[in-house]
């Protein structure tokens, strides 16, 4: 590992910051990954692993794993690798996972109560789920999971009382547009999008994590159907 630096904590919190700032989406979007594989090795007792045992874990090659940490700094040490548990809370900072910003869901249907359930079930998540808002009159006022639904009617002093730093929104894409003009004139600039309003078309400056459950599936089908027809090419 000739292109891993020789501490595995150098490099100053500035420094850090700054690459930060620059690095591709692609590599940011590896990170929870490597965290994800860091804490099983942790939970598997590991304390020490190389760039090519940890590449063959996830399905990326050490070359790759080098290049992405070497964009915050790298952490590794030639010759021993990769302190295991130094790494997994480097990557946790760099992601900020332990800043737990203050959330809210929007939509308390069967999809938003999953995803009530997720984040509640796991503390260490980077958010906390502060309230939910529906509009099912059977809902406001009730108690979901520790979450006090409110009106979607009180969401603007809401805000403007408890400033949530993200909104995760599992509601009907017909109503989407009309709660996000609420949440980004109240200072929202990030989202969980789970609909299929485009966010980012008309307020660019916000930052957007799409999460298109049938995009994904329809993927799934694609690799089906090529197979399949590959094989019948192959009678």
């Amino acid at each position: 590992m000739s292109n891993s630096r020789s501490n595995p904590v150098e490099g100053s919190e500035t420094a850090k910051t700054a690459k930060k700032r620059t690095v591709s989406l692609s590599v940011v979007r590896r990170m929870p990954r490597y965290y994800r594989y860091l804490n099983n090795l942790l939970e598997g007792d590991i304390t020490r692993i190389s760039s090519r045992e940890l590449a063959r874990r996830t399905g990326l090659t050490a070359s790759q794993i080098r290049q992405d940490l070497n964009c915050f700094g790298g952490f590794g040490q030639q010759g021993y690798g990769y302190d295991v548990d130094k790494l997994y809370h480097e990557i946790g900072n760099i992601i900020g996972v332990e800043k737990s910003y203050d959330a809210i869901l929007i939509g308390c249907g069967n999809l938003g109560r999953a995803v009530a359930i997720h984040l509640l079930s796991q503390p260490s998540a980077a958010f906390r789920l502060r309230a939910a808002f529906d509009r099912n009159p059977m809902l406001i006022g009730a108690n979901i999971y520790g979450l006090q639904v409110f009106d979607p009617e009180e969401l603007a002093e809401y805000c403007a009382e408890y400033a949530p730093k993200a909104a995760f929104l599992c509601l009907p894409t017909e109503n989407a547009k009309s709660v996000v003009d609420v949440l980004y004139a109240s200072g929202v600039r990030y989202y969980w999008n789970f609909t299929h309003y485009d966010i980012s078309l008309e307020h660019p400056d916000t930052t957007v994590e799409n999460v298109h459950l049938t995009d994904s599936l329809l993927t799934l089908c694609y690799h089906i159907t090529v197979e399949e027809n590959q094989g019948s090419d192959n009678t």
